[in-house]
């Protein structure tokens, strides 16, 4: 079923990597959401069963070749199946769009093995920054380990990656798990139930067996919260009415948003995200 959820809502995102553009309303501020997601969890919650949108969203970062602070998202979410059964929905959906012939999937362990060398996914934190500055020169001070997987992941994985098609990245590090689910893996360790789509080395889609324990994501919350404080970002209020609404009962569900702006531009064989937006943030 197609859903319309509000763009401006009370509470904004607290994921530290991201951040709302804020918006007075009368004596209150809101916020221009990064992602429907909030307000579709309560839509599941409360019987909608399997729904889907096409909105636009906003991001407050630099504008840039692969970056509009407001963009185009496709969002939908299917009770009773996994992340690996939503990715391949996925992969089915962009090869038909793209007119690709297959797709590659890798676990995030894997993939980072692959490309950085054995035991880099594991390595301390030290040793993972001495890498970092052996492949890179010069990095910022003071990353943390997610940090320093991020900045390899972005520097060195994606352009890895660049030339081979489709591939999928699933089951990320427990700490990178947002707001999915967290699985054992056949080690018993514990996982991200999450999934990234990259197509020649461009992040496409990002998508969770989603986690429906209200107090698990109070705790994440909370964390990214002290993430923030320690960064000096704004703090962010919980969204009470999600939290409200996974204690009264999420379905077991999976959900994926993929940039619409992101995969016009593969399709159209573009670089630059100008080149498919009628109103590009330089023009708006």
């Amino acid at each position: 079923m197609e859903v319309e959820t509000p763009l401006l809502c009370r509470t904004g995102v607290s994921d530290p990597a991201l951040e709302n553009f804020v918006v007075p309303c009368g004596q209150e501020q809101r916020f221009l959401q990064t992602s429907p997601e909030y307000a579709m969890k309560r839509l599941l919650a409360a019987g909608s069963g399997d729904i889907f949108q096409i909105c636009k969203a906003f991001r407050q970062e630099e504008q840039g070749v692969r970056h509009n602070p407001e963009y185009t998202l496709l969002e939908w979410y299917r009770q009773g199946i996994d992340h690996y059964q939503l990715a391949r929905e996925v992969a089915e959906l962009v090869a038909a769009v793209l007119a690709r012939p297959g797709w590659q999937v890798w676990s995030w362990q894997t993939l980072f093995q692959e490309v950085m060398g054995a035991g880099a996914h594991c390595a301390s934190r030290d040793d993972l920054e001495e890498l970092a500055l052996s492949q890179l020169g010069e990095i910022p001070r003071g990353l943390d380990l997610d940090g320093l997987h991020d900045l390899l992941m972005s520097h060195c994985v994606e352009p890895a990656i660049s030339d081979w098609g489709i591939v999928f990245i699933v089951d990320y590090p427990a700490s990178q798990a947002a707001l999915a689910r967290q699985i054992l893996d056949e080690t018993g360790e514990p996982k991200g139930a999450r999934f990234e789509c990259y197509v020649d080395g461009i992040e496409l889609a990002n998508g969770y067996w989603e986690c429906g324990d209200a107090a698990e994501l109070r705790a994440r919350f909370a964390t990214d919260n002290r993430l923030r404080k320690a960064r000096g970002q704004s703090l962010r209020v919980a969204d009470e009415y999600l939290l409200e609404a996974l204690a009264a009962g999420l379905p077991s569900c999976s959900g994926v948003a993929l940039g619409v702006d992101r995969l016009l531009a593969l399709k159209a064989g573009v670089r630059d995200l100008d080149a498919v937006l009628s109103f590009a943030w330089s023009r708006s």
